[in-house]
């Protein structure tokens, strides 16, 4: 399959490296409007520059589009018109109101994906097997100060990520209640989906890096690292006691075996899988404009605080 690449930023660079790694792929092509960046990719990765998105389009069955967000709805749409297979980097476009014209433009039959990458951290799936009734989830995801992105608020940015695992992989049904603060870089989201509280945090203005989920079931608690692909499980007490007035309990713990593997190779090899074989991906843009509309809601709650039904 020959693919391309629109835009050679951070995540551009980083889904050319892993095409260039895949067997799937037999020619890659790049784009962007730096095109001297675009050419020192292509020639480390064996690539084409392509100086103009069109002549990117006719020379490929399948595109990555990695542009900064304000432009995914301009390229996208570029990429829908050639009828070109297209995985979008999340957010799908840079408002829920973009995302809905975009969708509409997606002819039948043509793949379209969003990038929500942790939906490809194999320990997402895992902890779907092991969640039965959760009375209550959270989920951090915090980063020390970046100037790699500045057209969003750390709501699109990084909390997008959990909406998505919440809303599309644990909690898919349902009414959710939202209260929320915080400000462009750091902020807080509390949600009742059907009576379940669920707490998000995000930050960009960390000292420490942290990529968790923390679930507590009746009778177990869940915490899992997105970073070191490792889930804990850790099991009622069996035994309460005090001894010399200390009180002890003996608690079970299990580590979940999870195959780690690097998401984003995941995530691009399923794409392209599903362009050969006519397959929706797993993460639909329907899904992308529910993330966008929940983002959205939360980032209403900035100033002042308020409750969203």
């Amino acid at each position: 399959m020959d693919v391309g690449v629109i835009g050679v930023g951070v995540m551009g660079r980083n889904h050319a490296r892993v095409y260039s790694e895949l067997k799937a792929v037999d020619s890659l092509h790049l784009h962007d409007l730096n095109q001297k960046a675009a050419r020192d990719l292509a020639g480390a990765f064996g690539a084409t520059a392509s100086p103009t998105v069109a002549d990117l389009l006719r020379d490929v069955d399948a595109v990555s589009v990695c542009v900064p967000t304000p432009y995914h709805f301009k390229v996208a749409e570029q990429v829908l018109d050639a009828g070109v297979s297209l995985l979008i980097e999340k957010p799908v476009c840079a408002t829920a109101e973009e995302s809905r014209r975009l969708i509409g433009k997606i002819p039948n039959g043509l793949v379209t994906g969003v990038g929500h990458i942790e939906r490809f951290n194999p320990i997402v799936p895992e902890i779907k097997k092991i969640v039965r009734d959760p009375l209550y989830i959270e989920m951090k995801r915090h980063n020390p100060a970046s100037s790699r992105v500045n057209s969003s608020s750390v709501v699109e940015d990084l909390m997008i990520h959990d909406v998505d695992i919440v809303r599309n992989v644990l909690l898919p049904a349902g009414d959710y209640h939202l209260t929320g603060g915080g400000n462009q870089d750091v902020c807080s989201a509390l949600f009742s989906f059907n009576g379940t509280p669920v707490y998000l945090s995000a930050s960009r203005k960390s000292s420490k890096k942290i990529r968790m989920i923390y679930i507590e079931e009746e009778e177990f608690t869940i915490e899992g690292d997105f970073m070191a692909q490792e889930i804990y499980i850790h099991r009622k007490p069996g035994q309460y006691a005090a001894d010399d007035e200390r009180y002890v309990q003996e608690n079970i713990i299990e580590k979940v075996l999870v195959n780690k593997q690097e998401p984003l190779k995941l995530e691009l090899s399923t794409f392209l899988d599903c362009v050969a074989k006519g397959r929706e991906f797993p993460v639909s843009p329907a899904q992308a404009l529910l993330n966008m509309e929940i983002c959205e809601d939360i980032a209403r709650c900035f100033s002042p605080m308020m409750v969203l039904a």
